[in-house]
C-alpha cells in the first residue's frame, strides 16, 4: 500500500512533526510505503508532488485544522482523522486505510 499524508495542528510546532514521525515509523513497521507533508509554523515541509499523490492508494489527512491544496487530493481516497490520532492509535489509522481500499 502506497500512502501519502499531510500532518497539520493548530500551532503547528510539536503534534505536527510528532505525527509525522510516528505515521512514518509506523509505516515502516508495516511494510507501507509513506511520505508525509507537514503543514507547520516553518509553512509547508517535504510538499507532496503531484507524482506522489498520483501514486498514492490513500491519502491520510491528520490534522486539526484546515490544510493548504486540499484540492489536491479531490479524487484520491481519503481518510481525515484528528491529531491525536494519529500520535495514539497509528496502527489503527493504516487498519482504516486497508478497509478503505477494500471498498
Amino acid at each position: 500500500m502506497r500512502v501519502v499524508a499531510i500532518t497539520a495542528c493548530p500551532t503547528g510546532i510539536a503534534h505536527t512533526y510528532m505525527a509525522a514521525d510516528k505515521l512514518i515509523d509506523t509505516a515502516k513497521k508495516l511494510g507501507i510505503t509513506i511520505k508525509v507533508e507537514t503543514q507547520g509554523a516553518m509553512g509547508i515541509e517535504n510538499r507532496l508532488t503531484e507524482q506522489d499523490v498520483k501514486r498514492a492508494d490513500v491519502v491520510v489527512m491528520a490534522t486539526d485544522i484546515n490544510i493548504e491544496h486540499s484540492h489536491r487530493f479531490d479524487n484520491k481516497k481519503c481518510l481525515k482523522v484528528d491529531i491525536q490520532e494519529a500520535l495514539q492509535r497509528p496502527r489503527r489509522v493504516f487498519s482504516q486505510c486497508q478497509q478503505l481500499l477494500a471498498h
